[in-house]
């Protein structure tokens, strides 16, 4: 049953990519021009400086979005498959593969291409997240060790 939900998970994840994919350029470009605005507002307000332009912030948004996004499927795809020492392999490998799929579908959506940066980028992040997981995995099971008990 919990395999099962996750993979609802997975697909209603992978759902909300293919959706904010799925917009023209120029809805895109609204939607993330709009979040820029707001950082770039709340940076001045903090720092009473304007040191940041509009086209930096929000390319960085975007970019960053995508290894985000990406960093999130990875883990999702790993509460979902089987438990198996090359999980952590196969969860960046699908996340990797979802990643190309997306940015082929982009070629048919209007202003938008697909980019062999952003999968570098989603895959970047998927693999991130498997390392991290890993090393903390790691590091879990050698404090849980019996040979750290001493008697």
């Amino acid at each position: 049953m919990q395999k099962t939900y996750w993979w609802a998970v997975v697909i209603i994840y992978m759902s909300g990519i293919f959706y904010f994919s799925h917009q023209p350029a120029n809805v895109s470009n609204e939607l993330s021009t709009g979040i820029t605005q707001m950082i770039i507002e709340t940076i001045q307000s903090l720092t009473h400086q304007d040191l940041y332009s509009m086209e930096t912030i929000n390319y960085l948004l975007r970019k960053s979005t995508h290894f985000v996004a990406y960093f999130g499927l990875a883990l999702i795809l790993w509460l979902a498959l089987d438990r198996s020492k090359k999980r952590y392999l196969y969860a960046w490998g699908f996340a990797t593969l979802y990643a190309v799929t997306d940015e082929f579908h982009q070629l048919f959506v209007d202003g938008r291409g697909g980019q062999a940066k952003d999968v570098a980028i989603d895959s970047l992040g998927a693999a991130t997240a498997m390392l991290l997981l890993y090393s903390a995995n790691k590091l879990v099971r050698k404090f849980k060790s019996p040979d750290r008990i001493k008697h």
